[in-house]
């Protein structure tokens, strides 16, 4: 199906651990569409995030520090429209959250994609979750781009507060369509799920899960602290 593409979350810390792993985690998915948590952030991360998104076979859309971390990458499939940065609403003391937000035409079909990482504050982020669905509906709004995917690292668990503002809305791609493995921390011992994609109802969910049918587990368990999700969905 040309309408059907494959999308990547995937927090990388930094770049802190085995990039070679990291590589071949990311190339072994084949994302269309790849939402980094925690790229390079702080001196030279321009040339850092460049760098990584070579190692990866895919192209730099926006983010980095902008964004707080949070940065979109794209394979050649994909067509790049509007492009937006934007930080959360901050508090005094805690650190700086962000978002990173495209609007994009994958086989003919135009809509938005947005990676975002929520605080580890319990306040906060249930603040955040609210304030990211505003920010994705008001970008999808202007760019006429009103499909939805939201990626990210949302630090809190399916049952919490904030996933439940999350799910009212938008679907929770592993629970539509389960594959591989749930729990994305941590990467070595996992354990729990803080990592997700979301999709608004209107989008198709194929599969969705960490795809350890596709990359070693020798390979996640050192490529990062957390594990990825890859989501096949299809508009």
């Amino acid at each position: 199906m040309a309408d059907t593409f494959r999308i990547l979350s995937y927090n990388v810390r930094s770049l802190r651990d085995d990039r070679a792993a990291l590589a071949r985690v990311v190339r072994g998915c084949r994302p269309d569409l790849l939402c980094v948590q925690e790229s390079p952030r702080f001196f030279g991360w321009r040339r850092a995030a460049r760098a990584m998104a070579v190692e990866f076979g895919l192209d730099m859309v926006v983010g980095g520090a902008d964004a707080s971390g949070n940065l979109l990458l794209a394979g050649k499939r994909v067509d790049v429209g509007a492009k937006e940065t934007v930080f959360l609403r901050h508090r005094r003391g805690l650190h700086l959250r962000g978002m990173a937000l495209a609007a994009v035409t994958i086989g003919g079909r135009r809509f938005t994609v947005a990676s975002t990482h929520l605080s580890l504050d319990d306040g906060q982020r249930r603040d955040q979750a609210e304030e990211v669905l505003e920010r994705l509906d008001g970008f999808a709004e202007r760019e006429q781009a009103p499909s939805q995917v939201l990626c990210g690292d949302f630090n809190s668990h399916p049952d919490s507060a904030e996933w439940g503002t999350l799910t009212s809305r938008l679907v929770d791609a592993w629970q539509a369509a389960p594959e591989g493995e749930e729990f994305t921390s941590t990467a070595r011992d996992p354990y729990q799920r803080l990592d997700a994609v979301f999709v608004s109802r209107d989008v198709t969910v194929l599969r969705a899960g960490v795809p350890t049918d596709l990359v070693a587990q020798a390979d996640l368990a050192v490529a990062s602290d957390h594990r990825p999700v890859l989501a096949v969905l299809a508009l």
